[in-house]
């Protein structure tokens, strides 16, 4: 209970960005067709139009690797106080939000890049807390 206490800011940092990561890859995964037929429709202009699907499942397997990364990392750092796997899983988030962030710029869609910095924010927070 003292390490869950002690490092509770990361732990809620850590879930947010697992609900954020993982549902975000469920919903790939179980509505994959209604996902790529929206990131192609937004994408028809860019210069990733016809690399979709690829780029798409590479977002999927960041995305569920970095949750589940963060997932075992809150079990660590709630038990024994080791923040190694959820820093690493923090850092593919982050990562993970970079590329997002260059589709959503040359998809020239600038809202949903801007909202995007939110992640990236409480991201680059929780990976500076967790490499004290």
């Amino acid at each position: 209970m003292e390490l869950l206490l002690k490092h509770a800011t990361e732990i809620l940092i850590l879930l947010f960005l697992i609900v954020t990561f993982l549902q975000s890859g469920i919903d790939k995964v179980t509505d994959w067709n209604g996902n790529l037929s929206f990131i192609k429709d937004h994408f028809k202009n860019s210069p990733f139009k016809n690399s979709v699907p690829l780029l798409l499942a590479i977002i999927l397997v960041m995305e569920l690797v970095a949750g589940a990364l963060m997932f075992v990392g809150v079990f660590q750092l709630a038990t024994v106080g080791s923040s190694e796997m959820a820093l690493y899983g923090v850092q593919l988030s982050a990562l993970t939000l970079v590329f997002l962030l260059i589709g959503q710029r040359l998809a020239k869609d600038y809202a949903g890049a801007m909202s995007l910095a939110v992640y990236f924010i409480v991201t680059v927070l929780g990976m500076y807390l967790l490499q004290k």
